[in-house]
């Protein structure tokens, strides 16, 4: 999740895509993926819905919730999250601080622009190499938690709000967080608290906000590469009504439904790397879309960089062996190593 100055000529910044999108019949040549992306409608994958009100108490209900959620992580990585205790209307005000921020004029947007050796701030992907095929997207990368890795130069101030909302959110997502985490060691027959051990006494929280614009030639662009998050969780508010996340399965890729007011909710590598491999950080990217605009909030969870991330000792025996040797810092070189085509949790398999 963060970004590392290339060693020979570092990293460098490029054209807001919004930019792009407003003055261009064609994407450059550097968003085309040589690949392409198919011309097929992709079906949906039902992803499970979780009433997470459910999920601290001990009734037959409760064991419902716990069965999804263990079906859902195992499964695909994800569910959708209602009754999550955020109000619809607090919701509402976490996406017009979005749209607000990005439909100010773009020299107002700057005055937050990331610097070219950072990820913090508003631009879009880090240039490593000439060969690099970027994402059709600009975005604004905010580091939450801890308080001293704010970098207050490049939170907006316009709208006067934007920065209330964002702490307000954070702090909500952190309650669901942990009734997460104790719901999936539940789930597994394990203390509840095993895996936010693993977070340890400064865990990582940084919110993304995310631009989508339109895209003339859908087929051939992405609006996010495929990837896995490198989170322990991540969790996404969607925007309201342009589809846009897709997931893969089995090697085939899969849109996700929009579900009103719900959180989607995805494990990340190193979630994957504490259950043993049980639980599943997905593969996932974004599709572009022709005609409309997209606006997303994702908000990741990181253990602290120092904390060691291993798999759970309960999850261990003579059937189910160790896959995946332990890690600190699990995110230094993720980026790099992301832009590259590679996978960073492979790397860490037994």
């Amino acid at each position: 999740m963060f970004a590392v100055a290339s060693a020979t000529t570092g990293p460098s910044r490029h054209k807001a895509v919004e930019e792009l999108a407003m003055n261009t019949s064609a994407p450059p040549e550097k968003y085309i993926r040589k690949e392409g992306l198919g011309g097929s409608e992709l079906p949906y994958f039902d992803i499970p819905i979780l009433d997470l009100s459910l999920l601290n108490s001990s009734t037959p209900e409760a064991e419902e919730e716990l069965r999804k959620l263990r079906l859902g992580f195992s499964s695909c990585g994800y569910f959708q999250a209602i009754n999550h205790g955020i109000d619809t209307s607090f919701l509402d005000e976490v996406h017009d601080v979005t749209r607000k921020f990005f439909k100010l004029p773009m020299e107002e947007k700057k005055k937050y622009a990331r610097d070219a050796d950072d990820i913090d701030g508003y631009g879009n992907d880090t240039v490593y190499s000439e060969n690099q095929t970027l994402d059709w997207n600009d975005r604004l990368w905010l580091n939450v938690k801890p308080d001293n890795k704010r970098k207050m130069k490049v939170w907006p101030e316009n709208p006067k709000n934007f920065r209330q909302i964002l702490l307000d959110l954070t702090a909500k997502l952190e309650n669901v967080n942990e009734i997460v985490f104790k719901a999936m060691a539940k789930s597994l027959g394990l203390e509840e608290d095993c895996f936010l051990k693993q977070c340890g006494e400064n865990p990582i929280t940084i919110a993304r906000f995310n631009l989508y614009p339109p895209c003339p030639t859908p087929d051939l662009v992405l609006a996010a590469k495929a990837h896995g998050d490198a989170s322990a969780m991540t969790y996404l508010l969607q925007d309201k009504e342009v589809e846009g996340l897709q997931v893969l399965k089995d090697d085939k890729w899969y849109k996700v439904r929009i579900v009103p007011d719900a959180i989607v909710v995805n494990v990340g590598e190193q979630v994957e790397i504490m259950t043993n491999g049980i639980f599943k950080g997905p593969v996932h990217r974004v599709a572009t879309n022709r005609e409309r605009e997209r606006m997303t909030i994702a908000v990741f969870f990181t253990p602290d960089p120092t904390s060691e991330v291993k798999p759970a000792e309960g999850l261990i025996n003579e059937k189910n062996p160790k896959l995946y040797k332990s890690i600190i810092d699990y995110t230094g070189n993720y980026f790099q190593l992301f832009q590259q085509g590679k996978k960073p949790i492979d790397a860490l398999k037994v």
